[in-house]
């Protein structure tokens, strides 16, 4: 399988290339030229697959000039013997619809899905290169824990987290801050996540800069990160009992990244109706989705952090599809999206997003009411993404299974928790040391030069 650049589709690269770059040398974002699409009968001999036989299915066409089968098999065995989970997710039945919880993994998120995969990607590249690697990543919570624990104490290789300082649970920032490994590193930014964000993204933009680190990515818009979140699509849709019926998820979603891996598996043959786009009052996607109108507003802090996101990065990519894969309108696009901070989507291309999207937006007080609700009707805690997600089926009316992606562990979250059913919710017994531990990190302005230099010094 070769890859293209969202913003030039001229040139062909491999999975490797795609993987440690994880964004095009011209800001656009890999997506691959031609995907293998699935038929009914061959999802169906899916069905009796566990989760990790299933990955390998799945994960192999995407990257099968990077490692043989056999090596493949072997790195996702491993990647996922870190589950407290068997099957790494479990499916639960919660009223008329069902929640896939993805939080068994070592951070309490879906992240780990996909990153501890790509840790053990980076490990097995750096055994056949003489050279060290530096990823540099921005987090609104989840991701820079999962990264961290994909890569700490892993040889030739540096992590450098960006996350905005003061606005991630304490939960989540203990389980990034509290690590011993010599060769992780925690900033702080005076700023939010979009702050981080564009901080790396004008790091990546400096090749002198990132070629003298040799900088790498691990953010949701790594491919390596879509084809492994795709994965949850099909297991999840295989252990429904009556397929006779429409397939839809609800995706609490910021970065566009879960979603769009829905959206892949769908592109390869997994029969969704519709994927839900659940979104806090930072709601850029439910306004861009139901109304045509992609606009960066200010962000507000809100209970669900992980999704205080006002640039959505992997939107980009349906853009690049909303534009029949034109890659220099796409860059017309993403440079209006840059200098004036807005797209428009005409009506035409709106019609074509609602073939496979519908969205949704939730307030405070709604987020805290499902917690409190969920609660009260099944003795279960969602976490204020997922009761996002739970949420959005109740503004949109979806016959048939109907899946919600709860994103985090309930624990990550205590304030809102208290809140909404005043609960505390305990941390899994194998991570209860990390409330005791003194943290590590080092609070930066929000200045590319500043962030940079410091980076330099610690590479």
């Amino acid at each position: 399988m070769r890859y293209v650049s969202t913003r030039n589709t001229s040139k062909n690269f491999d999975f490797k290339d795609v993987f440690i770059k994880g964004l095009a040398d011209d800001g656009g974002l890999f997506v691959p030229d031609s995907l293998k699409k699935y038929s009914e009968n061959e999802i169906r001999d899916f069905k009796n697959l566990s989760y990790s036989e299933l990955a390998k299915k799945i994960v192999y066409p995407f990257i099968d000039n990077f490692m043989s089968e056999t090596e493949l098999s072997k790195i996702i065995d491993k990647s996922y013997s870190v589950f407290r989970k068997d099957n790494v997710i479990d499916l639960i039945k919660l009223g008329d619809r069902s929640v896939l919880e993805l939080f068994h993994g070592p951070t309490l998120a879906f992240k780990d899905v996909a990153m501890q995969l790509l840790g053990n990607f980076y490990e097995h590249y750096l055994n056949s290169e003489n050279q060290n690697i530096n990823i540099v990543v921005a987090t609104s919570g989840d991701t820079g824990a999962a990264a961290i624990d994909a890569i700490k104490g892993k040889k030739k290789i540096n992590i450098f987290v960006l996350h905005p300082d003061n606005r991630v649970s304490s939960v989540q920032r203990k389980l990034m801050t509290t690590g011993k490994d010599e060769n992780v590193f925690n900033i702080a930014i005076k700023g939010n996540f979009d702050d981080c964000q564009n901080l790396v993204k004008s790091m990546f933009a400096d090749k002198k800069f990132s070629n003298d680190i040799k900088m790498s990515g691990v953010n949701s818009i790594n491919w390596a990160r879509i084809i492994a979140q795709s994965v949850y699509y099909f297991y999840s849709y295989l252990l429904v009992e009556d397929t006779s019926e429409p397939t839809n998820f609800s995706v609490p979603t910021g970065n566009f990244g879960d979603v769009y891996a829905g959206y892949l598996a769908k592109k390869m043959g997994l029969p969704i109706n519709k994927l839900i786009v659940a979104t806090n009052q930072n709601d850029i996607l439910h306004r861009a989705i139901s109304e045509g109108s992609y606009e960066a507003e200010k962000v507000s802090e809100t209970i669900s952090p992980s999704m205080d996101i006002q640039i959505a990065s992997n939107f980009e990519r349906l853009i690049f599809d909303l534009n029949d894969q034109d890659d220099q309108q796409t860059s017309i696009d993403m440079k209006n999206i840059k200098e004036k901070g807005q797209y428009f989507i005409s009506e035409d291309k709106l019609n074509k997003i609602s073939k496979n999207f519908l969205s949704s937006r939730m307030n405070e007080d709604e987020t805290l009411e499902v917690i409190k609700s969920v609660y009260e009707k099944f003795a279960v805690v969602l976490d204020p993404h997922t009761a996002i997600g739970y949420g959005a089926f109740d503004k949109h009316n979806l016959k048939g299974n109907n899946i919600v992606l709860a994103t985090a562990h309930p624990c990550k979250f205590p304030d809102a928790i208290q809140s909404a059913i005043n609960l505390k919710v305990d941390l899994p017994n194998e991570l209860t040391f990390i409330l005791d531990q003194k943290e590590n990190y080092e609070i930066v302005e929000n200045d590319v030069e500043k962030v940079k230099q410091h980076i330099k010094d610690r590479a």
